[in-house]
């Protein structure tokens, strides 16, 4: 165990017992929601705040989600939990590009798993720029990953 090891120091080797003890306490399997609960329990505790602390630590940011319909959803291909887009060669970087030009701009896509469409998500500093971010990379999408239909566009 790396928390047995002699080269590391004793606050590396605690941070290791640590980590282990929170691999023990989730269900990375399910999700369950009442030992994700006392995670969180644990991390406020370690860092000696309350829940009120947490909460203004937290700034939820104005997105936007659409959806893209799609001749084949399986053109699209995630790597990083879904947020990453590795198929088709170039949409990434397309949407990283479409990304820089927002402030605390962020936004990735994922095939749906029931239906022929792409699920876009897009946050940034204000509404109106998570839109038009959104819509940017759904027209990507469409243009990248065989849209069908009519081209996105914000109702």
């Amino acid at each position: 165990k790396t928390s047995q090891n002699t080269s590391i120091s004793d606050h590396q080797s605690e941070a290791c017992d640590l980590l282990l003890s929170v691999i023990d306490l989730i269900n990375q399997t399910v999700g369950d929601a009442i030992s994700d609960m006392l995670l969180v329990e644990m991390i406020l505790a370690a860092q000696d705040w309350d829940v009120e602390q947490w909460n203004k630590a937290y700034t939820d940011l104005p997105n936007r989600q659409l959806k893209v319909k799609v001749k084949d959803r399986s053109v699209i291909q995630t790597t990083d939990a879904e947020r990453k887009a590795s198929s088709p060669v170039g949409l990434q970087s397309a949407i990283d590009e479409s990304v820089a030009k927002y402030t605390h701009g962020r936004s990735f896509v994922r095939p749906s798993g029931t239906e022929d469409i792409v699920r876009v998500y897009a946050e940034a500093d204000t509404q109106s720029a998570a839109d038009k971010l959104a819509n940017e990379v759904a027209v990507l999408v469409y243009k990248m990953a065989g849209g069908i239909g009519e081209k996105p566009k914000l109702h």
